[in-house]
């Protein structure tokens, strides 16, 4: 019986140490001062699931970028409703493309065009650059940047905007030097971010906010309700064709 507890005991112990060592090397969030980033943000797709936006509104959530399109035909198939229903809640919204290897770029851009609106405030358009769930067979740095190029073009002349660049940081020693240059949306999990030319900061994915169901990344921008506002504001009328604007203003953060 003497050795039974022993063992028992000493099972605790490491389980114990096991847990804590898990505990301590897992990424940590590494909050973001308030008082520098008041703004903060999330980025969603169909994988949050069904998402109440009014009481994620106000959960100190001001802006929300959805994904919209994959590739040279998949569509989110939430993001219609979560663009909807989050700009009726006073977010400031935007939508951003999963980049594919294995689709040209202009193929790309035509999903794009043919899923997000035009002709009304949104935030600039996001490109996420990444390796995971992407196409097995990488393009060198040279092709990438081309078939980018091709997909950057035609969003940025619909929507009167320079695109942000989202890339991860897998994928970023391959391609970040040679790709065209654009203000980055950064993901940084476990400290600030070293660069200072960026946008938005991913500094959480496991982040938990009223309305949504589970993990959900979150954001801050690098600024204030101003920098917020200039960025969601509407393109110059002569950049766009399509639906006129049915938007206003984002609610004050």
């Amino acid at each position: 019986m003497r050795n039974r507890l022993i063992v028992l005991a000493l099972a605790f112990v490491f389980l114990a140490l096991a847990v804590e060592t898990d505990s301590f090397f897992r990424p940590r969030a590494f909050p973001p001062d308030r008082a520098e980033f008041p703004i903060r943000g999330i980025d969603v797709s169909h994988h949050q699931g069904n998402i109440d936006w009014q009481r994620v509104a106000a959960d100190d959530v001001a802006f929300a970028i959805i994904k919209a399109t994959e590739g040279g035909d998949h569509v989110d198939d939430a993001f219609a409703e979560n663009l909807r229903q989050a700009r009726a809640a006073g977010l400031a919204v935007g939508a951003y493309h999963f980049f594919t290897f294995c689709r040209p770029g202009a193929d790309q851009a035509k999903n794009f065009l043919s899923v997000v609106p035009r002709g009304e405030p949104l935030l600039p358009p996001v490109v996420d650059i990444e390796f995971h769930g992407n196409c097995p067979n990488r393009p060198s740095p040279t092709e990438l940047s081309a078939e980018l190029l091709a997909f950057l073009g035609p969003v940025e002349a619909a929507y009167g905007k320079p695109a942000i660049i989202y890339i991860t940081d897998e994928a970023a020693p391959t391609y970040a030097a040679h790709i065209a240059v654009r203000q980055r949306w950064l993901r940084s999990i476990a400290m600030p971010p070293k660069e200072e030319n960026w946008v938005y900061w991913q500094y959480l994915d496991t982040g938990r906010v009223d309305g949504i169901d589970g993990a959900v990344d979150l954001n801050v921008l690098n600024g204030g309700p101003a920098r917020l506002s200039e960025l969601f504001s509407p393109a110059p009328e002569s950049t766009f064709s399509g639906t006129p604007s049915l938007a206003g203003t984002p609610r004050s953060p």
